[in-house]
């Protein structure tokens, strides 16, 4: 039987509640994509009548969210920073706790043509909405993941942000004699033993993008010591981490003779995001 719209989110939440903490909102975000129609459209239209192939569509994306698929994967997309975002399993689906870097970037209050490099860019989220928001910023986009390139060029192209460029890099491994005035990066950082990577949408992400040795802190601390040699004198290096490696970053900062250390903290009051300046 046909359900209403008000009848298929409520259906599709009461389902989606054993396996998600925001199931009503994944009801209405699945439900969306199958009518292909703005949020406002389940309000305005709450008694309208599924079609057939709509029922079916909408029982089968609920079904693979049920197995814990991420909506983002499902949707083939993901908002951040206001802009909507291609997404697929090759990498990281991007966070509300990443729009905390891109916040802190904005704020420093740095040259209006920058040089700004994102190390391991993944969908391109970071570099994009720097330069929405900068458009006279020169933007380097890098990751050694040849799909990922190709997926934060998709997006890239698509919002149409010329002063973004992105490239294939390990790191810095592609960037000879070139200096910037920022580096951000969201790298991997979360221990092989958390057990934290068998729960929830991490479980479809792909590992290399989140796992790091040495307790989390080997890829950190790999920028920090390289970015030495590509920032400019009084740049800074912004980087996203755990909640609870806020000390251990600012400390390997200290060894690496950055100075202006500062971290600060995402909307759950967890530290996320510490900067420093190259002297």
């Amino acid at each position: 039987m046909n359900q209403t719209l008000e009848q298929a989110v409520a259906a599709g939440a009461n389902l989606l509640a054993q396996s998600s903490e925001s199931a009503k909102l994944d009801a209405q975000v699945l439900l969306l994509h199958v009518l292909d129609k703005p949020r406002s459209y389940l309000f305005t239209w709450p008694e309208r009548l599924l079609s057939t192939e709509q029922q079916h569509s909408f029982d089968t994306l609920c079904a693979r969210r049920l197995n814990g698929e991420p909506v983002a994967h499902i949707t083939g997309q993901r908002e951040f920073w206001s802009l909507t975002l291609e997404v697929n399993a090759t990498t990281l689906i991007p966070r509300p706790d990443t729009e905390t870097l891109v916040e802190a970037a904005l704020g420093l209050g740095i040259s209006e043509n920058a040089k700004v490099l994102d190390l391991g860019t993944g969908t391109g989220a970071i570099a994009l909405a720097l330069g929405s928001e900068m458009p006279l910023w020169n933007i380097t986009a890098v990751d050694k993941v040849t799909d990922a390139v190709a997926l934060a060029t998709r997006n890239q192209q698509r919002l149409g942000l010329g002063n973004v460029r992105v490239k294939q890099s390990n790191w810095f491994s592609s960037l000879d004699n070139e200096y910037f005035d920022l580096i951000v990066t969201n790298p991997p950082y979360i221990e092989s033993s958390d057990e934290h990577l068998a729960q929830g949408d991490v479980r479809f992400e792909p590992l290399s993008a989140l796992v790091a040795e040495d307790s989390g802190m080997s890829d950190i601390k790999q920028i920090i010591t390289q970015s030495r040699d590509y920032l400019l004198s009084s740049g800074y290096l912004l980087i996203e981490h755990g909640y609870d490696q806020g000390f251990a970053v600012r400390e390997f900062f200290k060894t690496m003779a950055f100075v202006n250390i500062k971290t600060i903290k995402d909307l759950g009051e967890n530290d996320r995001v510490t900067l420093a300046q190259w002297p």
